[in-house]
């Protein structure tokens, strides 16, 4: 089967949250073929390379979301970009036709952002997005308008940024039935709204969508909503190619949390806000299946849009074999020591979690907490561990002055690498107890990389944490150190009961969160979703009329010709397949095939 993994910041690059899986998934289903189309976040991204890519990925190609304005307008895009975001297919601008279908199609998308349609409770009080609309209707005459005249004649990024853009994006704000807070959109707001829909839209203006890129395979399959999820829409409207889509966060969740430390004003965020949520229900409406990570992306999925027919959660497969040597031990760490391991950012609320330890060394004067975990990137995250630092500093000031060192200090700070710590493991294996105090979460993967470990945990409840643990630990509220603190000391006081929780605990990782289980997972998916689909006209029949089941059937792989002799029901033979070539996964520089 070949398969057209879609995705957005991620595999092949060396960098980015969804990689590892991804490649996981690739490597452990090498009876496939796999069609890469990626999408990168940026410039860094892209200097650091890929990784190396397995023998099954038979093409690669890419395309940039991260280019800003002059980049674009000025040229500075990856060699034959700019003439397709900008120019029709034989290198003119659009023409008055051409302008007459963008206006078009462009209103329609406009119109369908700015209006607001509300929706009611069901009957368990959970608030629902109401079925299909009018307004999801002009969304899909506009967005599939504007992709169909990118396909015909070329990019749209002038047109986006034209003055046309502008004005229909002004009459649609200004129309009757819009909230006010879309009413208040000023010129200002508006390019910069026009800015983000042609990043968004992208995908839109590339030359994957023929019968020889997405035409040609079997299933896409989008490893994120959003961006990575259009290309899939659009193989299936031009194509018939099933779509899968994967989401380990549900990516217009992603975009709420993402919206609020932007300077974007209140108009832009509001128009975005409907954008990506109208691109949400289009992609869950067109998906033969979504597979979300947990049940907490599940719910938020069904509220979305998404049919719960569709619905079916796979757990993200973890490397439990790096873990197993100290969950089948019967070391329990320090027995006195808290462990807390994740990325320092605001979101992880440390400093909750400080003040709850304040309180265990109260109960238990041994007691010492070691937080190991890197900074998230950008000055935020540096600026979040100084101020953890220092009230670390400012809560014992009388236990050591180097707040760095394990030492007689209660609280250090350390990172995978140290001396103390040279791989994760030995992270795991420094405690007796590992805590998680955020605040936000999606899937907890700390959580279950304790749990392989054979370790007990308290958490707080939020995200997929309650799903994860599944009564193998302690949860309490969010934002609560008192019960943090209460929940850490039990434990504490209690090492019998820590390892009961701990086996457990590593039980149901070994039972649910592993790669085999991942794999075996979507190895059945494929199939079904493949036995499912109705024959695609592009390879409906052989050049004698026999139909073809798959766009790369297995023979293509035998070298030579392959013949079966195996008599059908007429008394014939069947037919000869063409042997086609095979290109190995090899590493690439620039956008276009490898």
């Amino acid at each position: 089967m070949r398969i057209g993994l879609l995705t957005d910041g991620g595999y092949p690059y060396a960098t980015g949250e969804s990689r590892l899986w991804c490649d996981r998934l690739v490597r452990g289903l090498a009876q496939h073929e796999f069609d890469l189309y990626a999408l990168s976040r940026s410039a860094e991204q892209e200097a650091q390379g890929w990784v190396q890519l397995p023998h099954q990925v038979s093409r690669v190609r890419t395309a940039p979301l991260w280019m800003a304005d002059e980049d674009i307008l000025g040229g500075r895009t990856p060699k034959g970009l700019l003439a397709r975001l900008l120019t029709g297919g034989g290198g003119r601008p659009y023409g008055r036709r051409e302008r007459r279908r963008f206006r078009a199609s462009f209103t329609a998308l406009a119109t369908s952002i700015c209006t607001t349609e509300t929706a009611g409770d069901d009957e368990e009080g959970v608030r629902r997005t109401s079925a299909p609309g009018a307004a999801d209707a002009q969304f899909t005459d506009g967005l599939y308008g504007l992709a169909e005249l990118a396909r015909d004649h070329g990019g749209l990024t002038a047109a986006l940024r034209s003055e046309a853009a502008v004005r229909v994006l002004e009459a649609a704000c200004r129309a009757p039935g819009t909230s006010r807070t879309v009413q208040t959109a000023t010129v200002p707001d508006l390019l910069a709204l026009t800015a983000e829909l042609d990043r968004v839209l992208r995908p839109l203006s590339l030359d994957w969508y023929d019968e020889e890129s997405l035409g040609a395979v079997d299933v896409c399959h989008a490893t994120s909503g959003g961006a990575a999820a259009l290309p899939g829409l659009l193989a299936k409207r031009f194509f018939g190619v099933p779509l899968l889509v994967t989401e380990h966060g549900v990516q217009l969740r992603a975009h709420y949390l993402a919206a609020t430390g932007t300077p974007l004003s209140a108009a832009v965020r509001a128009l975005l806000a409907g954008f990506h949520r109208r691109l949400a229900a289009e992609v869950y409406r067109q998906a033969a299946l979504i597979t979300p990570g947990n049940t907490h992306a599940r719910r938020w999925q069904e509220r979305c849009g998404a049919d719960p027919a569709k619905l079916r959660t796979v757990y993200p497969g973890m490397e439990a074999a790096r873990f197993a040597a100290l969950g089948e031990s019967d070391d329990d760490g320090g027995p006195d020591t808290l462990v807390w391991v994740g990325r320092v950012e605001p979101a992880k609320d440390l400093i909750a979690l400080l003040h709850a330890f304040a309180e265990v060394r109260k109960a238990e004067p041994d007691a010492r907490l070691r937080i190991v975990g890197a900074t998230a990137p950008g000055p935020e995250g540096t600026t979040y561990l100084a101020h953890c630092r220092a009230f670390a500093a400012q809560l014992f000031p009388d236990e050591a002055a180097d707040a760095h060192a394990v030492g007689d200090n209660p609280v250090s700070f350390e990172d995978i690498g140290d001396a103390d710590l040279p791989d994760l493991a030995e992270a795991y294996a420094a405690g007796g107890i590992v805590v998680l105090s955020s605040v936000v979460e999606g899937f907890p993967i700390s959580l279950v990389e304790a749990m392989f470990c054979g370790r007990a945990t308290v958490s707080t409840d939020v995200g997929a944490v309650v799903e994860v643990i599944g009564g193998t630990g302690l949860v309490v509220p969010p934002r609560n150190p008192r019960a943090l603190a209460d929940a850490c000391i039990a434990l504490l006081h209690d090492p019998e009961r820590r390892a009961r929780l701990g086996a457990a605990a590593r039980a149901r990782a070994l039972e649910l969160f592993t790669v085999e289980q991942n794999l075996a997972a979507f190895r059945g998916i494929y199939l079904d979703l493949i036995s499912r689909a109705p024959v695609r006209p592009t390879d409906a029949l052989e050049a004698n009329g026999v139909p073809r089941p798959f766009a790369t059937p297995p023979e293509a792989h035998v070298l030579g010709s392959w013949t079966a002799p195996v008599p059908s029901a007429a008394g014939q033979r069947t037919p000869s397949w063409a042997t086609e070539g095979v290109c190995a996964g090899a590493r690439g520089t620039g956008d276009g095939d490898v």
